[in-house]
């Protein structure tokens, strides 16, 4: 039987892990676009956080992807697999970069519009996404905000491989992966219904969260 019946049945689950950071003063929730966000909601949501997004595009293998050789995200961070992204040339790595800025440029605009992102400096800020393979995106999420100087830093998702949850565990404060398989594949494998997540559901899910912070006073 699959365990999570879509991305917001896995933000529920993953919810109920944090519980003990439910009403933490200067709380956030940073969901990584587009899946990230329906699992960032409910988690959002249950812990009485605001959410915003933190904007991650993977750099996949020309041809190949759905492999990632690295991560790039807003503010200029980048990651790099070392084990695998040697294999490719530099002019390669470089046209793979400038085309997935552009999509980074354009998903900010698209789904934070003029609004400012939140302020992480000595906050604690749970990263959220729907699950982990590499955890390369996560890895330059992670290193994006250490940059503002958070309290502090957890990773949090619904499922993850074996082997990227025990790596990164010494990277964050606390990592909670609620499941961690060792026979892995794919994330979209762990979930009954696992649709590409649209843009407009993204824009959807963030207006209500911040309609609700509006409404509720909790601290941007």
């Amino acid at each position: 039987m699959t365990p999570f019946r879509d991305r917001q049945h896995g933000g529920q689950v993953l919810a109920r892990k944090l519980a003990h950071y439910r009403g933490q003063p200067g709380l956030i929730v940073l969901a990584l676009p587009r899946g990230g966000v329906p699992v960032a909601f409910e988690v959002a949501t249950a812990l009485r956080a605001p959410l915003d997004v933190l904007i991650v595009r993977k750099l996949g293998y020309p041809g190949q992807e759905e492999y990632a050789m690295g991560a790039i995200t807003s503010g200029g961070v980048r990651v790099m697999n070392r084990e695998t992204a040697g294999m490719v040339p530099e002019e390669v790595i470089e046209a793979v970069v400038a085309r997935e800025q552009a999509e980074l440029v354009r998903r900010e605009q698209l789904y934070r519009g003029q609004r400012p992102a939140l302020a992480l400096e000595n906050r604690t800020v749970i990263l959220v996404d729907d699950g982990l393979a590499t955890g390369s995106s996560m890895r330059a999420a992670v290193m994006a905000v250490k940059r503002s100087k958070p309290a502090r830093t957890v990773v949090a998702v619904p499922v993850a491989a074996l082997e990227t949850c025990e790596s990164m565990r010494s990277e964050v404060d606390e990592l909670v992966c609620a499941m961690a398989p060792l026979a892995f594949h794919a994330v979209g494998l762990w979930y009954r219904d696992f649709p590409q997540t649209a843009d407009e559901e993204v824009q959807a899910l963030l207006k209500a969260a911040w309609q609700m912070s509006a409404t509720t006073g909790r601290q941007r």
